[in-house]
């Protein structure tokens, strides 16, 4: 699992490679942490090289927005393959996020 943040365009962009599975998790955590930092600008999570995602994962994210939301601030998830797109269905969290 690989994650890279980078701002483009005024917004902070976090891309997921690779599974997020538990074991994962811990790195993947630590690695996101610069996003509860977000003053000012909205965050995108970019899926597209996401092959998998654990409830672990799910959690990661659902931090994320709500430490953005906290901050007055909007998460953007983009780029989904259909498989991790059922998984957010399934869970509920297709209501929680919005998509580009």
């Amino acid at each position: 699992m690989n994650t890279t943040i980078n701002e483009v365009n005024g917004e902070l962009v976090a891309v997921f490679s690779g599974r997020l599975d538990t074991a994962a998790a811990v790195q993947t955590e630590r690695d996101v942490q610069p996003l509860s930092n977000c003053d000012g600008k909205d965050i995108v999570l970019d899926c597209r090289a996401l092959e998998y995602i654990s409830s672990s994962g799910l959690r990661i994210f659902l931090s994320v927005l709500k430490a953005a939301k906290a901050k007055d601030r909007q998460v953007f998830i983009t780029g989904m393959n259909d498989d991790i797109r059922n998984v957010f269905a399934m869970t509920g969290f297709t209501n929680l996020f919005q998509f580009r």
